[in-house]
């Protein structure tokens, strides 16, 4: 069992619960599978769309695999409320796949941490809309202007 902290900690404030948003989704926007699966306890479970992925090496497989497919994959996650021990995120994201066709993915995420600020659940439902490449509105990380204003989920 790993000791690693993952900071903010159980319980959750309202301060915490974005943070560790925003955590996520800069972390997320590195398309750094290493670096994301270190958030995750070595024995998270995900349910992803129709994908069960169990355990911190499976999370890193994933995601490598995720990010070949995605290209140009870029990510904006919002709170929408929280627990003690638990947050719910609301996002979208786009991308382009290997035949030039761009998409953009509107989902819901349900996530439980462990003591340790570590994520042991994550339970996300995502549907995919093609769009042209000219609708793309999410072009990267955030910038400090985009924090003003939530995109909208439309």
């Amino acid at each position: 069992m790993s000791t690693q902290v993952r900071a903010p900690v159980p319980p959750f404030t309202e301060a915490d619960a974005r943070a560790k948003v925003q955590a996520a989704e800069d972390a997320w926007n590195t398309r750094d599978p290493e670096r994301v699966a270190l958030a995750y306890t070595e024995d998270s479970v995900w349910r992803n769309r129709d994908s069960f992925v169990t355990g911190r090496e499976e999370i890193r497989a994933f995601l490598a695999g995720k990010w070949d497919r995605e290209l140009d994959y870029a990510l904006r996650k919002e709170l929408w409320s929280y627990t003690d021990n638990r947050i719910a995120v609301r996002f979208q994201y786009e991308w382009r796949d290997a035949d030039g066709g761009h998409w953009r993915s509107y989902g819901n995420e349900l996530w439980e941490f462990d003591a340790h600020g570590l994520m042991r659940r994550r339970e996300a439902s995502i549907n995919d809309v093609p769009i042209r490449a000219e609708e793309r509105r999410i072009l990267g990380p955030r910038r400090p202007e985009d924090l003003k204003a939530a995109l909208p989920l439309k």
